[in-house]
């Protein structure tokens, strides 16, 4: 029997440093929940903005030792509409290498639209809702694999 699913998940946090009173504290809870979830957390790259995380994560997917990438931010709302711009496409960008690298990038960026203070109440919640969502998806697609190459006859075949 192939245990694919039961094998250690390798995850790679890209955490942006702008508004770092915040992104420093994600950063630290998604360690803290990593650990706690049993993934090891094999690379910690950090970018100066949310904007410039999709070159960061482009080269932690390509790594054969990170199975998803965690992306940590906090796009806090502004004078005008930037905010939106930045959560918009930086949002984008992951999902499209997600989907180019068939390897889980769960979105950990809080905002846009929020205060200072908004950020700082949604620190453990963003931080810790990243990680569980990159090693549910590695669990889940692992667990797809493993079933679709037993060739599972039982329909339909859930995946949870």
């Amino acid at each position: 029997m192939n245990h694919l699913a039961e094998e250690e998940i390798r995850l790679g946090i890209v955490a942006s440093e702008f508004n770092y009173d915040i992104t420093y504290l994600m950063l630290e809870r998604a360690l803290e929940h990593s650990k706690f979830l049993e993934a090891k957390v094999t690379y910690v790259y950090k970018v100066p903005g949310a904007f410039d995380a999709a070159l960061a994560i482009k080269s932690l997917l390509e790594l054969k030792d990170v199975d998803a990438v965690v992306t940590l931010g906090a796009i806090l709302q502004g004078d005008t509409k930037h905010d939106e711009i930045v959560a918009q496409h930086a949002a984008r960008k992951m999902a499209d290498l997600a989907l180019e690298y068939g390897k889980p990038v769960a979105l950990g960026l809080s905002g846009p639209g929020m205060t200072r203070l908004q950020g700082q109440e949604r620190i453990d919640e963003y931080a810790k809702r990243a990680v569980e969502s990159a090693v549910k998806q590695v669990k889940r697609a692992r667990s797809f694999k493993q079933a679709s190459e037993l060739g599972s006859k039982q329909y339909p075949f859930t995946i949870s």
